[in-house]
């Protein structure tokens, strides 16, 4: 007998590309709700598309990020999650929240961590002069940007590149990264040591994935 799906809930602030991947990756995972810290945000519309349950909160309508952080957590638990997903949700979480579903939140972020988190990445690599740029997922904790790393990309950086090509290509290894780091934890394959992450069956070689072009 085939284990049920897992629950995810997708949180996302914009179009949602690496939700959409997600979607057509068809990962054995029930997306019960995507959520939304704006309202009129692209990724919402197209999980309505898709048959899936939506909730709009907008953030600026609350007094405080721990105010609405507690609310956003109370909602996702109403879903019953096994994982979250952060799908370009842009705002930094408060640790309280992390704290509540640390273990099962997983974020992609657009650089090889440790190296340039936060934001504008793709122009801060050209700005470093660096050979090699890519994205990298982690399982999300109260140090930002640096939480156990599940799955890494590369790409070559282009002596013409500007942030906008750079970031292309990036976005693109994305896509293909981050439904498969989904599709372990589905799976159950993922382990996590001492905040050092591997698969199951393959402790060497299966959480770097090939560098793209």
């Amino acid at each position: 007998m085939l284990a049920r799906p897992i629950r995810v809930v997708v949180l996302l602030s914009g179009r949602g590309s690496n939700f959409q991947a997600m979607i057509e990756a068809q990962l054995p995972i029930d997306i019960a709700a995507v959520i939304s810290n704006r309202p009129q945000a692209a990724g919402l519309a197209y999980a309505r598309s898709q048959g899936i349950p939506t909730v709009a909160l907008d953030h600026t309508q609350y007094p405080d990020r721990a105010a609405f952080d507690a609310l956003l957590a109370d909602e996702i638990e109403c879903h019953r999650p096994d994982l979250v997903v952060l799908a370009g949700y842009m705002r930094i979480l408060s640790p309280a929240f992390i704290a509540r579903f640390e273990g099962r939140l997983l974020n992609i972020h657009p650089s090889l961590l440790p190296m340039f988190p936060g934001l504008k990445t793709h122009e801060r690599a050209l700005a470093e002069g660096v050979k090699i740029h890519g994205c990298t997922v982690h399982f999300v904790t109260a140090d930002l940007d640096h939480g156990p790393i599940v799955a890494q990309a590369a790409v070559p950086v282009r002596a013409d590149d500007t942030p906008d090509t750079l970031a292309a290509r990036v976005l693109a290894q994305e896509h293909r990264i981050y439904p498969q780091a989904i599709r372990w934890f589905a799976e159950g394959r993922l382990i996590n040591v001492h905040g050092h992450v591997n698969l199951k069956d393959d402790l060497a070689s299966q959480s770097v994935l090939s560098p793209g072009t």
